[in-house]
């Protein structure tokens, strides 16, 4: 009897799924607002974050910190974590997205703000009833998700297209 080959590894990693991952975080004014950044590759608002690094060895906080750096100039350690959220898309892996908690900002924190102009028109602070005239639905749902978990207190939200899962 002969024992059989062994699949072949790197054959069985390839042909495993694949998902996109990025990163954002949830800062504050001490009103409330949610800063949000202007991107001029497309359409629409985005919380400051981007794309985790795969190659890197990134995860998803670190991405968050990198990207917050490099989008508006603060380095600061990413609070807990408010959301993940698993995004189909057509045409695109799906997305699995995780938001942080990035505090309130001082007004000098404001100040400090230096737009990463290769990616960044703008940002602005946005109140909560204001955030579905900027976010497209699902990234809208998912920042809505995370404040309701800062303001409750309460664990992290797990979503689907930023409805709650579960």
């Amino acid at each position: 009897m002969t024992t059989p080959e062994p699949p072949d590894y790197a054959a069985y990693i390839a042909g495993l799924p694949r998902v996109l991952a990025g990163a954002a975080t949830l800062f504050r004014d001490g009103r409330g607002r949610v800063l949000l950044v202007e991107p001029n590759y497309r359409e629409g608002w985005a919380l400051p974050g981007g794309t985790i690094e795969s190659g890197t060895g990134e995860g998803p906080r670190a991405g968050a910190r990198r990207e917050t750096r490099e989008e508006i100039g603060l380095d600061r350690e990413p609070g807990r974590l408010l959301a993940v959220d698993w995004v189909p898309g057509p045409g695109r892996p799906p997305l699995v997205a995780y938001v942080y908690d990035g505090g309130v900002l001082s007004e000098e924190e404001f100040t400090a703000i230096r737009l990463q102009e290769e990616e960044l028109l703008s940002w602005r602070l946005v109140p909560r009833d204001g955030l579905p005239a900027h976010l497209p639905g699902p990234l809208c749902r998912r920042v809505l998700a995370a404040l309701d978990v800062v303001t409750e207190d309460t664990g992290t939200a797990e979503l689907e297209n930023g409805h709650r899962a579960g």
